[in-house]
């Protein structure tokens, strides 16, 4: 199918682009990569007037670390950028591993970040770990003025988010994780990469000196309206070793906290995930023991 009629606006700065948002509200869609909003557009699942492409405003495609205060990732860096850095590679693989479980190559040197949350598919594979990795976003406006959210309360509902009309998303920040942490992210689809996620589990552990879970994350994708953190799992097994019957318990959360929207398939994901809950705090347990981050 062909595109329909649009037209493109392509703003220099952050403020031009967030302007133009509240000038063409309910008329318009911000495209970075637009490996999203493109095939919508084909499908006539979106039919803006007007699309504002980010790529012409400079100095957004940025992937920064500080050992005070983590990373930074900018609204334009693209998923094959941040999984390539040094830096996420060595200190935050558990991002890098995720990413390059997505897509092919040409869609990661072309698709961001901020992109894959922005359209807020409950697939989408970066949400459950960056929300396990503690990520806020920074969110821009029209008046030059900004906000950081945190990542867990960012999605509202399938494909919506807390983005205010004139806002936009400049920014991912991912806090350096403690000493003696590790983490992992599973994923179950029907191709390796190329496909969305059926059942997506991440999981960041923090363990103390006797291998002891000081501080856990656990997130889901594609079992629910929305990415979510299921804090109920996690206070299951803070403070307590890894042993068969809490992980047992754990994925007994995990899975009442899903709410697959399938009902044909409601059992199967919820089974999914207990299992995958299990492998992947295994996992992520494992890494941490050998003080790997």
């Amino acid at each position: 199918m062909t595109l329909p009629k649009f037209e493109y606006l392509a703003p220099k700065t952050l403020q031009e682009a967030c302007s133009l948002l509240l000038k063409h509200k309910g008329r318009v869609q911000v495209m970075s990569g637009g490996t999203d909003v493109l095939p919508q557009m084909k499908n006539r699942d979106l039919t803006p007037q007007y699309v504002i492409g980010l790529r012409s405003i400079s100095g957004l495609d940025y992937v920064e670390h500080d050992k005070k205060s983590g990373l930074r990732i900018g609204g334009l860096a693209t998923l094959n950028q941040v999984a390539e850095s040094p830096v996420v590679l060595n200190e935050f693989p558990m991002l890098s591993e995720t990413i390059l479980k997505m897509a092919s190559v040409q869609v990661r040197n072309i698709a961001t970040i901020a992109g894959n949350l922005c359209n807020a598919a409950p697939a989408a594979d970066t949400a459950p770990t960056l929300i396990a990795m503690g990520a806020t976003v920074k969110l821009n406006d029209a008046n030059g003025s900004s906000r950081i959210v945190r990542l867990e309360d960012f999605f509202t509902g399938p494909y919506k988010t807390i983005l205010g009309e004139g806002e936009v998303l400049s920014e991912i920040q991912v806090p350096n994780a403690p000493a003696r942490s590790g983490g992992a992210y599973w994923k179950l689809s029907l191709r390796r990469a190329v496909e969305l996620a059926t059942v997506g589990v991440a999981c960041l552990v923090t363990l103390d000196g006797n291998g002891i879970c000081q501080d856990i994350r656990i997130a889901l994708g594609a079992v629910a309206p929305t990415p979510l953190r299921v804090k109920e799992a996690e206070e299951l097994i803070r403070g307590l070793g890894l042993r068969e019957d809490i992980l047992e318990k754990v994925a007994k959360a995990t899975m009442a906290a899903s709410k697959p929207r399938n009902i044909t398939t409601a059992d199967y994901k919820r089974k999914m995930v207990g299992v995958l809950t299990k492998r992947v705090i295994s996992q992520a347990w494992e890494a941490a023991g050998k003080d790997c981050r």
